[in-house]
């Protein structure tokens, strides 16, 4: 089996790590490439990486260059996906790696994005706990259309949603700090994601719970039994140019140790292929996850602030954003979950 593949915003980042991927799927044969303002170029001219896929020529993105294959990865600013859907007709297995058909609310939408609400999509994360048994991955198989995870709700999610859902751990006043390369910003230019600006400091970006995942956060972890969820979450740019560190914290429940605790989360990812919490006591490394479709987790309790710390480390552009988008399309059309994707980092 061989289905045709197309790819928007392919000259982006997460466009061009979707490409990176899909170029050794067995599966799948891209056909199509599009962009905007780099429409008419030759891909190799801004993804001179992908060798492979040299022969292909960007072209606009519109839904009549995107109909007629069988998969469709939206790798678009928000606000821009939506209006490409609506043209979509079905047939089609259409995997949005942007924000528009994320959230479920769309009062939450309203207040941290704004414009026309797109409604929600079958959410792609796989390993999403439920409060009431079972995980996210049940609901992909069959679906026509995805929505992938913001990068930084996947390393909040994953790494407090097993405490969540096994009551060791309370959805009110988490406290998450990631550090961020400017890769999550996506390509646009921005004098702070500079490399003169970036290397040798440290800056927080999106304070006091503006950050447009804040909601989606709160989302996922009331699907994991959450309740009333409040998490002030802040991002930190870092000179690393990809990956995501998070360090989140959240109080702990009456009676819960840590060995508790690691029995909930050996429960929820014991299983997984891509979600792997690590022996006692150790912590991961970003450089661990570069390349791999992996998120990797350290857990510990701090007896004194009486509070469950959970540290991820995930490569925001493959399990945090394209990695993502080729499992849930691989659940979806019955394909073996783990197909042309990587457990293995590459060597710093």
């Amino acid at each position: 089996m061989s289905l045709s593949v197309a790819v928007a915003g392919a000259s982006g980042y997460a466009g061009g790590e979707v490409l990176r991927i899909l170029a050794s799927h067995p599966e799948f044969t891209v056909t199509t490439v599009t962009a905007h303002a780099n429409a008419g170029q030759p891909l190799a001219s801004v993804q001179p990486h992908l060798r492979s896929l040299a022969h292909l020529t960007l072209v606009d993105t519109t839904a009549e260059n995107l109909a007629g294959h069988d998969v469709v990865f939206l790798a678009l600013p928000h606000g821009k996906s939506g209006e490409i859907t609506e043209q979509l007709g079905g047939g089609a297995l259409v995997i949005d790696c942007g924000a528009d058909h994320r959230l479920t609310d769309a009062r939450d939408w309203a207040a941290f994005y704004g414009g026309e609400y797109h409604g929600a999509w079958a959410y792609g994360l796989p390993e999403l706990v439920h409060a009431g048994g079972g995980a996210q991955r049940e609901l992909l198989a069959g679906a026509t259309r995805i929505a992938v995870p913001g990068c930084n709700v996947t390393a909040i999610t994953l790494g407090l949603a097993p405490a969540i859902r096994a009551g060791l751990a309370f959805a009110q006043d988490i406290v998450a700090v990631l550090a961020v390369g400017p890769s999550g910003a996506g390509k646009t230019l921005k004098t702070e994601y500079l490399a003169s600006e970036i290397l040798g400091s440290a800056s927080a970006y999106a304070v006091g719970g503006t950050h447009r995942h804040v909601p989606e956060i709160r989302q996922n972890l009331a699907v994991a039994g959450g309740g009333d969820v409040s998490v002030s979450f802040t991002p930190m740019l870092v000179p690393m140019s990809r990956g995501i560190l998070a360090t989140s914290t959240a109080p702990l429940a009456p009676g819960a140790t840590l060995v508790s605790v690691r029995d909930a989360y050996e429960d929820a990812y014991g299983d997984e292929p891509f979600v792997h919490l690590l022996p006692q006591g150790q912590f991961p490394r970003v450089a661990d996850t570069i390349g791999a479709n992996t998120a990797l987790i350290g857990v510990a309790i701090d007896e004194a602030a009486g509070r469950l710390v959970t540290i991820t480390a995930i490569d925001n552009l493959v399990k945090g954003t394209a990695g993502a988008a080729i499992q849930s399309a691989n659940i979806a059309l019955g394909l073996p979950e783990t197909l042309g994707l990587s457990v293995n980092g590459v060597a710093p």
